[in-house]
């Protein structure tokens, strides 16, 4: 089953609530359907993980637990999967974005090179920041839809194997 799977690599209830940067949500973290392992908590969990981690903003870990206290999904599955975005697939993911947003507000596309400065940041990036925008949110809903299909399929597949397995045992001369 998925679920004890998940249960192997997930960290536990108290763990997640004894890490510093959670402990300011309290009492909250004790709600009992942030800690589910069900296919409909997953699949939302990870839609907004998916979702969030797409969006070019600061602290998504923090908002992605956010969201995911107030909506009630898993909340380890979407905290851990923001980092779809990590350093090494965050430029190839933004840039397509900006293309993506680019493309479909019928902006030209111009040479940005990025530096870390505030002139590049007023600048520059006043510039781009609308279609990096919509494209990752276009982005981030596909990347949502596609992570709750994915979830729902090996779910079934999983739980359709364990099935037929329990009744190969059942029957083992049919």
């Amino acid at each position: 089953m998925p679920r004890k799977y998940l249960k192997r690599i997930m960290p536990d209830q108290k763990t997640m609530c004894e890490h510093p940067h959670l402990q300011r949500f309290g009492q909250r973290l004790a709600e009992p359907k942030l800690w589910h392992l069900n296919r409909r908590s997953i699949a939302f969990g990870l839609a907004l993980g998916l979702f969030v981690g797409f969006m070019p903003i600061l602290g998504q870990m923090f908002l992605a637990a956010a969201l995911a206290i107030v909506v009630r999904v898993n909340l380890p599955i979407a905290v851990m999967s923001v980092w779809v975005t990590n350093p090494f697939t965050m430029g190839p993911i933004y840039y397509f974005s900006y293309q993506l947003g680019a493309a479909i507000l019928a902006v030209p596309i111009g040479e940005h090179e990025f530096t870390m400065s505030w002139q590049w940041f007023t600048h520059e990036f006043l510039s781009i920041w609308q279609p990096l925008l919509l494209g990752s949110f276009i982005l981030g809903i596909a990347a949502a839809l596609m992570g709750i299909l994915f979830v729902r399929l090996c779910w079934r597949v999983i739980v359709i194997r364990s099935w037929l397995k329990r009744q190969q045992k059942k029957d083992p001369g049919t």
